[in-house]
């Protein structure tokens, strides 16, 4: 028997982890993040729930990645803390995972892999590499074998008759895989939902040069730092055009210093060109490339559309959002085009002008394409939300498989596999675990839960002052509130005074237990506050004894 078990990726964007188990031992395929929502207040990233891989820790035998996004690699770090297994990638993707290991100081054994290269991991499994055209360089798909199947694992892909790297996703070898007999196909669900073709890289290409053209101010260009192909057509753009190149945002600088150390990126040292510099420049003569296109709020474009740091937009500038937003980030993107307007500049985004941005992932009729090529017995749709899942079922289905090989898949399902046919069998732990960007801070949903009350009602603290001796009243209850209206502030002292006379009802005797004058001194607050503002808040307690 065969086991396909998603922890990850299958019902969000994101969080994309996909194991194997066979006689035994198990496969990891990616192991990635998610970002948090607005409403996650101190949550940098989200990881998947690792519970199942460490309570069986001895059968993983390795970890495949297929690029090195985030949502794909970012987790990393968090499971190799506690497991220590193989990497195996493709050369470009295991330097993005070693910078990301490195920063929190976790130690792997990485192994670089070439497309169309089988190798074995543990004893059960046969892995070959497939090269696949996406946003970042050196993307694969898996062909895995098994002593139940063979399943293909596209990864993040697209078709792209003319790719910038020249690197085609490998059409040729899924088919020969087909030919030779498929168990199970877990394929990139994305853009099921978009009935045109994915548009060519190209396409982008020949945009920026028309808008570089046509512009003579500065160009500001924000769009995903790992998107390298389009970084790359974007220096040679600069390069012919004469404009000098300063780069903004953190990861951007480190990406394509990465890319130009691994020679991914051949442009000269003198194209650069600090951003403080920028300032000093004739608007006609340089271009910023930085981070941000999706409304982050420490990124590159959020600075520049606040006003922050050396660069500081004009009319006469043009920014180019080269990016859609993730589904989630539509209100915050919404709000720093707004902010840019503000500043004057001309704005160019992909609502307004479609060619500066093109997806990484597979639509509907390229999605269609594959299934055709790899006629898959069963097929388990991945990477993508619940309603992707299901439309590229449907596709599935208009392209003729049989109902009973189409398997609706979710996080922690376990689907098996025996004598060609896939059927759910059960279930495996799997969740969100919330985190702090470093260290071991994971934050419960009880801290979540506690802390977006916090923003909805704001917190007083309350302190009394009280006499060892005689348990007599000296001060207090003194009261300082944050997160209150100006109106709830204002009602502070009426609270205090009306809480001060409960206060003072309390028998003196009680008051030598600072549990139970705590306990009535939030009870006192909370009942005055309510009367007043007609809300409920959190009230901090502080007994002091003098």
């Amino acid at each position: 028997m065969l086991h396909v078990i998603p922890l990850g990726g299958l019902g969000e964007i994101g969080l994309n982890a996909m194991v194997l188990a066979c006689r035994g031992e198990m496969l990891l395929i990616d192991a990635g993040l998610m970002f948090p929502t607005s409403g996650m207040p101190g949550v940098d990233i989200i990881v998947p729930d690792f519970t199942h891989l460490k309570r069986n820790a001895a059968q993983l035998k390795g970890v495949l990645l297929t690029h090195g996004h985030e949502d794909h690699i970012g987790a990393l770090p968090y499971l190799l803390g506690e497991i220590p297994v193989p990497i195996y990638g493709t050369r470009f993707t295991l330097a993005l995972a070693r910078q990301r290991l490195e920063e929190l100081g976790v130690k792997a054994d990485l192994r670089e892999i070439e497309p169309r290269t089988p190798f074995p991991v543990g004893s059960v499994f046969q892995v070959e590499a497939t090269r696949v055209t996406h946003t970042v360089p050196d993307a694969v798909g898996f062909i895995v074998r098994s002593p139940e199947g063979t399943v293909i694992h596209t990864g993040d892909f697209k078709l792209d008759p003319d790719p910038i790297d020249g690197l085609k996703t490998d059409l040729e070898r899924w088919g020969e895989a087909g030919d030779e007999g498929v168990l199970c196909l877990l394929s990139d669900s994305t853009n099921s939902e978009h009935v045109e073709e994915t548009g060519s890289e190209r396409v982008v290409q020949t945009t920026f040069e028309r808008l570089f053209h046509e512009t003579k101010g500065r160009i500001v260009v924000a769009q995903f730092s790992s998107n390298l192909h389009r970084v790359r057509h974007l220096l040679d753009l600069c390069e012919r055009s004469g404009r000098l190149v300063a780069l903004q945002g953190r990861s951007m600088v480190r990406n394509v210093e990465l890319a130009r150390e691994m020679g991914y990126l051949d442009v000269p040292d003198s194209l650069f060109v600090h951003l403080d510099s920028v300032p000093k420049l004739a608007p006609h003569r340089v271009a910023v490339l930085t981070t941000g296109a999706q409304g982050e709020p420490r990124a590159g474009l959020t600075q520049l559309a606040n006003g922050d740091g050396p660069v500081r937009l004009e009319p006469g500038d043009t920014v180019i959002v080269s990016a859609r937003p993730i589904p989630g980030n539509e209100r915050s993107v919404g709000a720093l085009l707004d902010q840019l307007h503000w500043r004057g500049a001309r704005i160019v985004y992909a609502q307004v002008e479609p060619g500066v941005h093109v997806s990484g992932h597979a639509s509907r009729p390229q999605q269609r394409r594959v299934l055709e090529l790899i006629r898959p017995r069963n097929f388990v749709p991945v990477h993508g939300e619940v309603r992707h899942l299901h439309r590229h079922l449907t596709t599935a289905r208009e392209a003729g498989m049989a109902p009973e090989g189409l398997l609706l898949a979710h996080d922690g399902d376990v689907v098996t596999f025996e004598e060609g046919r896939g059927r759910f069998t059960g279930s495996v732990p799997t969740g969100r675990i919330l985190r702090e960007r470093s260290g071991d801070g994971v934050i419960t949903q009880e801290t979540l839960v506690e802390r977006n009350r916090l923003a909805e009602t704001g917190v007083v603290a309350a302190a009394v002052v009280l006499r060892r001796d005689t348990q007599a009243l000296v001060a207090g209850p003194q009261l300082s509130g944050q997160g209150l209206s100006p109106d709830e502030q204002g009602v502070l002292s009426r609270v205090a005074q009306e809480a001060r006379a409960f206060f003072e009802e309390l028998n003196p005797q009680l008051r030598g237990d600072d549990a139970l004058v705590r306990e009535e001194l939030v009870k006192a607050v909370k009942r005055a506050f309510k009367q007043h503002t007609s809300r409920r808040t959190l009230v901090v307690p502080l007994v002091v004894r003098v």
